[in-house]
């Protein structure tokens, strides 16, 4: 990583919690990369893309939204945290 003016090297190291978010988003990261590549098979395809190629972007897709669902889904929302006391936070 390229160090800036005036921050000390060891800032430019993601943090616990910044690994531990790219943890998280793991599955939808890779859904994200499966569904580019099918995108770039259907047009790099020579001629029309095939049945398969369809299925293939079909698939991908639906892989994305299962992902980002599922990663919606296991985080609390704003209001939630919000919501609890400062008791519940530091239990």
């Amino acid at each position: 990583m390229a160090t800036h003016a005036g921050t000390a090297p060891e800032d430019d190291e993601p943090s616990a919690e910044d690994l531990a978010a790219i943890e998280r988003e793991s599955g939808l990261i890779s859904a994200e990369l499966a569904l580019l590549d099918a995108e770039i098979g259907i047009l790099a395809a020579e001629g029309d893309p095939s049945a398969v190629d369809w299925q293939r972007l079909r698939r991908a897709v639906r892989d994305v939204l299962r992902e980002a669902a599922e990663l919606y889904t296991d985080e609390p929302s704003a209001t939630e945290a919000d919501s609890q006391s400062p008791d519940e936070h530091a239990a």
